[in-house]
């Protein structure tokens, strides 16, 4: 089984010489089969590319892909599975507070038939308020949305199968939403409790900015699940809805016309204009539904995609 290692890095400079002796340590010692580590430098400003570049010459198996500008950890994961070339990728941090010595672990859960592998930080290592805690909210939301429950979405080491990996595309910080994908689409998905190690060296990019963000590429996910194919029933039952609204305000305004004292007209409440405007969103609603359909159609089948996936095909006689 070969296996790729996807590193992604921005300015580490102090961090990658421990992490690559480390990193070859444990491949030597736990694994003889083929592997490959690449690097990926997410636009560093410091000597994190040299450093890398340092270690080149003298193993082979490693390859350093370098952005002009920084575009993300999302997108240095996604350029780095788009290189690999093994059955399974490991993707694993470069700051040193992932333990490489863990990947063996994560391997053989991989070999008991798992599709995806995720490392659970149980005794995590960082500022309890500004990290742990608002971490731990992040991980509820996402357990409870996605329906794949786990304790640590954040944990960058993770073990996939690389035919998983191939049919996912990653944009905003969706990385750490792998394992949705995964699951959605009928992957094995198990968590291990892995090591987690102080910073050492540099500082940290993560900060409470980022976990909105992640909780607005979830919602997106999800609606990409539940409606990606078949947007106009979101859209057409949001409009059914606000028409049903606009004839309960009608049949309000009727009420107070004919039943109530002549005192209490529904010219004197905001009825009317309720009506009018569910009745404008009702139809912008189901005419934007038909307009998802037809640019949703337009992406499947410009691309070839299919809304399906096989899981084998049985043919009798042979």
């Amino acid at each position: 089984m070969k296996i790729s290692i996807v590193i992604p890095v921005f300015e580490e400079e102090d961090n990658i010489d421990p992490l690559v002796k480390t990193l070859l340590g444990v491949l030597k010692n736990s694994f003889t089969g083929d592997c490959e580590i690449i690097f990926v430098n997410d636009g560093s400003r410091d000597r994190t590319a040299e450093r890398i570049k340092e270690h080149l010459c003298r193993s082979p198996c490693m390859r350093l892909i370098s952005f002009k500008t920084n575009a993300g950890q999302t997108a240095a994961i996604s350029a780095g599975i788009a290189e690999a070339t093994g059955e399974v990728i490991v993707v694993l941090d470069g700051d040193l507070q992932n333990d490489p010595a863990d990947i063996p672990r994560l391997l053989k859960k991989i070999e008991e038939g798992y599709d995806c592998v995720s490392g659970w930080r149980k005794n995590r290592q960082d500022k309890t308020w500004s990290r742990v805690v608002p971490s731990m909210i992040a991980n509820w939301l996402i357990s409870r949305i996605s329906g794949v429950r786990l304790h640590d979405y954040g944990c960058s080491l993770k073990a996939y199968r690389a035919d998983i990996l191939k049919e996912v595309s990653l944009y905003g910080e969706m990385h750490r939403f792998i394992p949705i994908y995964c699951s959605w689409h009928g992957g094995r998905v198990t968590e291990i409790v892995v090591d987690h190690h102080a910073r050492q060296h540099g500082r940290s990019k993560y900060n409470l900015n980022r976990t909105f963000k992640v909780v607005s590429d979830l919602l997106f996910l999800k609606f990409m699940d539940k409606f990606g194919t078949k947007p106009s029933h979101l859209f057409g039952g949001f409009g059914l809805f606000a028409f049903c609204l606009s004839w309960l305000c009608f049949l309000g305004m009727l009420y107070l016309k004919y039943f109530r004292i002549p005192e209490v007209s529904f010219i004197m409440t905001p009825l009317p204009q309720v009506a009018v405007l569910m009745i404008v969103i009702g139809f912008q609603s189901i005419f934007l539904g038909f307009l998802a359909e037809m640019l949703m159609r337009t992406y499947y089948e410009s691309q070839g995609k299919q809304t399906y996936r096989i899981s084998e095909i049985v043919i009798g006689g042979r």
